[in-house]
């Protein structure tokens, strides 16, 4: 057997004690450190406990974790929210807008779809106002060039 008071282990014995008041003294510390040392010992042992305590510590932090995440995903909702209020009320001023201009250019977009429906209409009343236009031109010049010739004559006669 080894002489555990030698070197390599860990129990080193009191020192001599000078009285037994001091003996017992030393006695009960060693004791003490002795329960202390086969209480860590049995602690780590325990690996039940150990599993346990590890568990109800995740456990305590998946649960800070869910608090929180449903805070974040709360916070995103109410911006998601805000951003496709604001898209739609966007949207809508756009529709808005598009449907005036449309009302707007209605009456030339109607004549189109009907020229390209049947062009031969549009084209007789295009040439039949074109005509009127030009006849109207003529009557003025007409009336134009006989207001001349009377100045004309008024003139020469006054002269």
């Amino acid at each position: 057997m080894t002489d555990r008071t030698q070197g390599g282990g860990g129990f080193t014995p009191p020192a001599g004690a000078k009285g037994p008041d001091e003996l017992r003294y030393q006695i009960e510390q060693t004791r003490s450190q002795l329960g202390d040392t086969v209480q860590e010992l049995a602690a780590k042992a325990d690996v039940k406990g150990r599993a346990r305590a590890r568990a109800a510590d995740l456990k305590d932090k998946a649960g800070a974790m869910t608090v929180q995440l449903r805070s974040s995903a709360t916070q995103a909702g109410h911006a998601v929210q805000e951003r496709a209020t604001r898209t739609g009320h966007q949207a809508q001023e756009r529709a808005s807008r598009a449907g005036q201009t449309l009302q707007e250019r209605a009456p030339v977009s109607n004549a189109v779809q009907v020229y390209r429906r049947n062009p031969r209409p549009l084209v007789l009343s295009l040439v039949a106002g074109s005509a009127l236009v030009a006849a109207g031109l003529l009557i003025r010049r007409g009336r134009q060039a006989r207001q001349a010739r009377q100045a004309r004559r008024w003139w020469q006669s006054e002269c």
